[in-house]
């Protein structure tokens, strides 16, 4: 079928549209995407800033991205907290603090005795004093930079019960409003615990961290709106895959991809259609991925 001019016209200035209105937002905003692949600040911009702290939040935010991505787990009197590793050790004082602890577990540790510990001197003098945070304090601090929250409940068999209460408090905290879930996606490694959030809050973004076989995709999609494994276990093949599926809330899941921290790495995913890029290097990958488009 032939074009008629007039259409043809049309087709073109949209085209030209397309090329131009992007780099013009880019320019206003200094937020933007490659081919809408999503940029994540991983763990915050954790390598600018220590991992899962208000300072690694406000470095993000200082570079211009907009999601950041977290790990919520559990303080032995109940209270949720944001770290990524089970134990203290490797990113706090707690060794100094509390020496006779060992294996220095999250779950062993009362809230107030997590909040005496520094959390930002093995980054960096500069961070002398960065606590680590509740999840409270976290969503605040995402709250007052208008940024967007990739949260993942971080071995969540540890915690019983971890997902109703993480649903809880982001009730609480206005995070499950209509206009806070469109900045909002709960994630895990483990595929009962998104089943969970989703059973529970059927209304959330949810995603399955990880890279299911292609045959068990459906059943994912059943509780996932996300499969999002690491850029060393994917191809072209296997995103395509898992984009043909629809997922839980009726559109073609989506693949975050992590942890990428070099441009020419960044690019090659995102030329294998995925969604989001999950870095430490947020600046990086994001200006790598607009040099390329």
């Amino acid at each position: 079928m032939q074009i008629r001019p007039a259409a043809a016209l049309t087709g073109a200035l949209i085209g030209m549209s397309a090329l131009f209105l992007p780099t013009a937002t880019a320019q206003a905003t200094g937020r933007t995407t490659h081919h809408h692949t999503v940029t994540v600040a991983h763990r915050g911009a954790s390598a600018y800033a220590p991992e899962n702290t208000l300072a690694a939040v406000d470095a993000a935010d200082d570079l211009g991205i907009d999601w950041v991505e977290n790990d919520v787990q559990r303080t032995r009197d109940g209270e949720l907290i944001v770290m990524h590793d089970t134990t203290l050790s490797r990113t706090t004082d707690v060794e100094q603090v509390f020496p006779d602890r060992a294996p220095w577990k999250i779950s062993d540790f009362t809230l107030d005795e997590i909040e005496k510990l520094d959390a930002g001197s093995w980054f960096g003098p500069e961070f002398q004093g960065e606590t680590v945070p509740t999840l409270e304090e976290y969503m605040d601090r995402v709250s007052d930079n208008h940024q967007k929250l990739l949260l993942e409940l971080k071995a969540p068999e540890l915690y019983p019960g971890i997902e109703r209460q993480t649903l809880r408090e982001l009730r609480r905290e206005g995070w499950l409003d209509h206009r806070h879930k469109r900045r909002l996606i709960v994630q895990s490694f483990s595929a009962d615990s998104v089943r969970t959030v989703h059973r529970l809050r059927p209304d959330v973004k949810t995603g399955f961290l990880g890279t299911p076989a292609v045959a068990d995709l459906p059943e994912y999609a059943e509780f996932s709106d996300q499969i999002n494994p690491s850029y060393t276990t994917i191809d072209a093949g296997y995103v395509s895959a898992v984009r043909s599926v629809d997922g839980a809330h009726g559109k073609p899941l989506e693949v975050y991809t992590w942890t990428v921290n070099d441009g020419p790495t960044a690019v090659s995913v995102a030329g294998m259609g995925v969604n989001g890029v999950i870095t430490n290097k947020p600046d990086v990958i994001r200006d790598a991925l607009d040099d390329a488009s």
